[in-house]
């Protein structure tokens, strides 16, 4: 099946891979969550444009494959709340000075854009709107872990999959999937539902987080395990139901 990292290898990459070099998927556990990380109005703006374009008023903007990302996040965002796995969001803490000091300043005022469609930067967008129940997250650094609650939430409800997706590939989901790694969380990156402001930034991250810290898959493959996971937890619950009435 076509990666869309295989533009960006090697041919020495390609054959260690061909010769065994990939690394054998960790697989799902037994208590699977989403985690949406930064899809916020102040990378996404109002609507998919150009990136070139767009950053002329909104300098974080991370082009239209953002919107079709969030669009690929809700199917599984629906999904998710139908069959009862845990939802969390996270996004930006404001009031608190940004983690990459070398951006000089980028995104600290309200852009344009945003002033004119009423939203703050790190409101997220409505198409993801965390709905009641559904806890929002504010981190001041890359990682959704990195100072916040997040592993506490996570072990409270029995997660041992974490299902992530947002922005930027290279950026904040990279730094969370390396953090969920090293909590001992089973890793799961949808690819649809990751973005990036750059390709190549985009294909390599994916690869390499495949390589080593998450099992990187196609957003059709992680809605059938879901759909799976609720089959089995309604035979579980079925028959322990038969064995009650039994005793």
């Amino acid at each position: 099946m076509a990666r869309v990292w295989d533009a960006y290898l090697s041919t020495r990459d390609k054959a260690h891979i061909a010769a065994g070099g990939e690394r054998p998927r960790m697989g799902f556990g037994k208590q699977p969550a989403l985690v949406l990380i930064d899809n916020y109005y102040g990378v996404l703006g109002g609507g998919p444009k150009d990136l070139i374009e767009h950053i002329k008023e909104l300098p974080m903007a991370v082009g239209p494959e953002g919107w079709e990302a969030i669009m690929r996040t809700q199917e599984l965002l629906v999904l998710c709340r139908e069959i009862g796995v845990p939802v969390v969001h996270i996004t930006g803490m404001e009031g608190v000075s940004p983690w990459a000091r070398r951006n000089g300043g980028r995104g600290r005022r309200l852009a344009p854009e945003l002033q004119e469609i009423g939203r703050g930067s790190t409101e997220i967008v409505d198409e993801l709107s965390p709905i009641e129940g559904e806890p929002v997250i504010r981190k001041a650094s890359p990682s959704a872990f990195w100072g916040t609650p997040l592993v506490g939430h996570l072990n409270y409800l029995g997660v041992d999959t974490v299902i992530a997706c947002g922005e930027s590939t290279s950026g904040c989901v990279r730094a969370s999937v390396v953090d969920g790694c090293t909590y001992r969380f089973r890793m799961v990156v949808p690819e649809e539902c990751v973005y990036d402001r750059h390709e190549a930034c985009h294909a390599i991250n994916l690869f390499d987080m495949s390589q080593k810290y998450a099992d990187v898959l196609p957003l059709e493959e992680v809605k059938t395990w879901l759909r799976g996971w609720k089959s089995a937890q309604e035979e579980t619950a079925a028959t322990r139901m038969l064995a009650s009435v039994g005793a």
